[in-house]
C-alpha cells in the first residue's frame, strides 16, 4: 500500500507574494501523473489575474523510470485504489486549510490532479467554490459528503479530448453519469485532442473562471 506523506509547502509556487494574497480568491493547481508543480503553473498568464494561484507538488514518486510526482499510484495491485485518491485529496484540503482560512477557493486539476480536485470537493462540499476538471474523472465509490454535494451542486468545468486514450473508458463513463448529479456541470469535448490541454480549452476555462469571479463578487455583497 502506498503511503502519503504531507505536502511539501516549501516547493509550492505562488503567483503573488504573501503580502498581496489577503482578501483575494485562491485557485489551487494540481498537476498530473509524472509532472510537478511547474507543469500547470505555466497556465498562470492565461488565468484571470484576480486569483491568487498556488501550484502544489504531489507527494509520491512514480516507479522508475517515470519522472516527476504522483498523487496516487496507478500501477500494481492497488493502482487507482479509491482510498489513495481520498488520502491525496485530504492532504490537499489540509494544506489549503493551513494557508487560507476565509478566502474563496477553487481547484484546477489535470488528469490525476483533476480526480483529486473532485475528491476534495466531496470531502468538504461547502469548502470549495468550484472545480476545473481537465482530462480527469470522478473516482467511483461513495463518500459521506456526496449527498451534501448533490444539494449544493458547485460549478464544475470538465474538458477532455476525443483522442484521449489515457483515462480508462469505464472511468469516463462513470464521470459522465456522476458529475451531472453532483455539480452544475459545464464543459466541452474537444475534437482531436489527446491527453493534453489545448488553446481552445484554455479559452473556455478562462470564460468559466471569469464567471466564477462574478459569482464570488456577488456572494461577497450578500
Amino acid at each position: 500500500m502506498a503511503e502519503h506523506p504531507a505536502l511539501d509547502d516549501s516547493v509550492a509556487l505562488w503567483s503573488a507574494p504573501a503580502a498581496e494574497r489577503a482578501g483575494r480568491p485562491l485557485l489551487i493547481l494540481l498537476h498530473g501523473y509524472g509532472a510537478d508543480e511547474h507543469d500547470l503553473f505555466g497556465l498562470v498568464p492565461y488565468l484571470p489575474p484576480q486569483f491568487v494561484v498556488a501550484a502544489l507538488r504531489a507527494p509520491l514518486a512514480p516507479p522508475f523510470p517515470a519522472p516527476g510526482y504522483s498523487w496516487y499510484p496507478i500501477e500494481g495491485l492497488d493502482g487507482r485504489d479509491a482510498t489513495h485518491v481520498t488520502d491525496a485529496a485530504s492532504l490537499v484540503v489540509d494544506w489549503i486549510d493551513a494557508v487560507s482560512a476565509d478566502s474563496p477557493v477553487g481547484l484546477l486539476g489535470f488528469s490525476q490532479g483533476a480526480a483529486v480536485a473532485l475528491q476534495a470537493m466531496r470531502l468538504q462540499p461547502e469548502r470549495f467554490a468550484f472545480a476545473v476538471n481537465l482530462s480527469g474523472y470522478a473516482t467511483p465509490g461513495a463518500l459521506p459528503g456526496d449527498a451534501a454535494l448533490a444539494i449544493r451542486r458547485p460549478p464544475v468545468f470538465w474538458g477532455r479530448g476525443t483522442h484521449d486514450d489515457v483515462i480508462p473508458s469505464f472511468l469516463v463513463e462513470h464521470t459522465v453519469m456522476w458529475l451531472p448529479e453532483h455539480a452544475d456541470l459545464s464543459g466541452r469535448l474537444y475534437q482531436g485532442l489527446t491527453h493534453s490541454v489545448s488553446e481552445p480549452e484554455l479559452d473556455d476555462v478562462r470564460i468559466f473562471l471569469d464567471k466564477q469571479l462574478e459569482h464570488i463578487a456577488s456572494d461577497s455583497k450578500t
